[in-house]
């Protein structure tokens, strides 16, 4: 019998043989090794291609910091907890022909309503997030692998336009839910709409009864005003900013470029209609007791006397501070805007709600006034501010503008990018809804037991 110790089954037999390591070898090994790190650094960049992403232990600049960079200076972090390391977002963009009456929600009973017309002022967030997910990495073609779902719908331009009165609107919706499986799959908690005006989702007038579950992207946060409810639920809903006039937020040549604080006429202004609002009306009062401080034009948006959008924005441009009161509803474009004539925004809406908190301190870069104290006392908090105080909000405020454009997806800021991380902390692994079941083998069933993959619409919504 063989030894155990024979030379065939020992592997290492021949260890005395084996070359000696030299210093040659040492310096390969240690080449291996940096190369080795540098390819990996090359990955994990392009794995977040995204120039938002979250810091690791140690990246985090100061708390002071009005948002958090990379040590680049480029990049904007997303905080990982929650949120990922990086973007992996699959969405699915349901096609108008794909469901009945998904076309008339876009371009109105008749179809003649262009998503042209539509893409203009600033409830044109509608039209673009839709024409950003259709050309974007994150799109899936695939429902079953979809993390997420997202109903096109330009139902606020189709009414104003005459396309669909609030009736059909209503019973349109209606239709179009109970034609999605994956809706009743999941009672509508991983699908997305897009309500880009200050009526938020009671657009929809049955929203509360069928969109309650679901991801609402939309400007505004509070509309008690005039329900008993607001549609904005903190827990499952994004604000998203409004719709600036892309002549602003280009890379190019703006419409109006800012102004040098010295330069410029007024401390303040309000740029809009009154509206019957207490707080607007207040400060159309104060501005005709003083006018060298408080610009209040009358303003025409229709007639030979409307103001163009050139002229607005070199009004708005021309005041250290741009007012942004309450009107029909909590949020107003002005914010946005003015960080595009770099004016220092000041909120005078109570419940507003802004977008992307986790990552923008706004007091840096705004300030936010009781509605209740408008008046000389205003002004006198105003006018007390220095100047050096007032650049230095407007150049963090220029910091972070990006994220309020709905510029490219390949932009290394925009708020198309931070809309993706948003969306992203959504993301569920499993869905249920009161209309759905599962078996001991995995198997999604209705209420009648039937397969997932089996199921015809009309469906029961949840």
């Amino acid at each position: 019998m063989a030894s155990i110790h024979s030379s065939k089954t020992r592997p290492f037999a021949s260890y005395h043989s084996v070359t000696p390591c030299t210093r040659t070898h040492q310096i390969g090994a240690l080449a291996l090794v940096i190369i080795t790190f540098f390819l990996t650094r090359i990955f994990d960049q392009s794995l977040n291609s995204s120039s938002f992403s979250p810091p690791t232990s140690g990246q985090y600049r100061s708390k002071n910091d009005v948002v958090r960079f990379s040590d680049s200076g480029g990049s904007i972090f997303w905080p990982q907890r929650g949120y990922g390391t990086h973007l992996s977002l699959k969405i699915y963009v349901y096609d108008w022909n794909e469901i009945d009456g998904l076309k008339h929600l876009l371009y109105g009973r008749d179809g003649k309503i262009s998503p042209d017309s539509c893409v203009k002022g600033q409830w044109g967030t509608q039209v673009k997030i839709h024409r950003m997910l259709l050309q974007s990495r994150f799109r899936t073609r695939k429902k079953e692998e979809a993390d997420l779902f997202f109903v096109p719908a330009y139902a606020k331009c189709v009414r104003v336009m005459g396309g669909l009165n609030d009736k059909e609107i209503n019973q349109t919706y209606v239709k179009v839910l109970s034609q999605m499986p994956y809706f009743s799959l999941s009672g509508g908690r991983n699908h997305i709409f897009v309500f880009p005006s200050g009526a938020g989702a009671h657009l929809f007038k049955s929203w509360a009864t069928y969109l309650n579950r679901s991801i609402i992207l939309t400007p505004e946060g509070d509309r008690t005003d005039k329900r008993d409810t607001s549609a904005f639920n903190t827990w499952k809903d994004i604000i998203i900013p409004g719709n600036i006039d892309d002549g602003m937020t280009t890379h190019d040549s703006r419409i109006v470029e800012p102004l040098p604080l010295s330069k410029r006429k007024h401390l303040a202004n309000y740029l809009g209609r009154a509206q019957g609002k207490v707080g607007r009306l207040r400060l159309i009062e104060l501005s005709k007791q003083y006018p060298d401080k408080l610009e209040c034009p009358e303003l025409k948006f229709s007639g030979p006397d409307k103001l163009g959008r050139k002229d607005y924005f070199e009004h708005l441009r021309n005041a250290k501070f741009c007012l942004a009161p309450r009107g029909e509803s909590s949020w107003t474009l002005r914010f946005y805007e003015s960080f595009f004539v770099e004016c220092v925004p000041v909120i005078l809406s109570d419940q507003v709600e802004l977008p992307f908190q986790n990552v923008i301190d706004y007091s840096q870069i705004s300030i936010k006034w009781p509605s209740t104290h408008i008046g000389t006392e205003l002004l006198d908090y105003l006018e007390s501010i220095p100047d050096k105080d007032i650049e230095e909000m407007i150049a963090r405020g220029q910091k972070i503008r990006c994220l309020f454009a709905y510029t490219p997806e390949s932009d290394s800021c925009s708020a198309f990018n931070a809309i993706m991380w948003e969306l992203q902390r959504k993301v569920r692994q499993f869905h249920q809804s009161s209309e759905t079941f599962w078996l001991h083998n995995r198997t999604i069933v209705n209420r009648n037991l039937v397969e997932f993959s089996k199921w015809k619409p009309p469906m029961p919504l949840p």
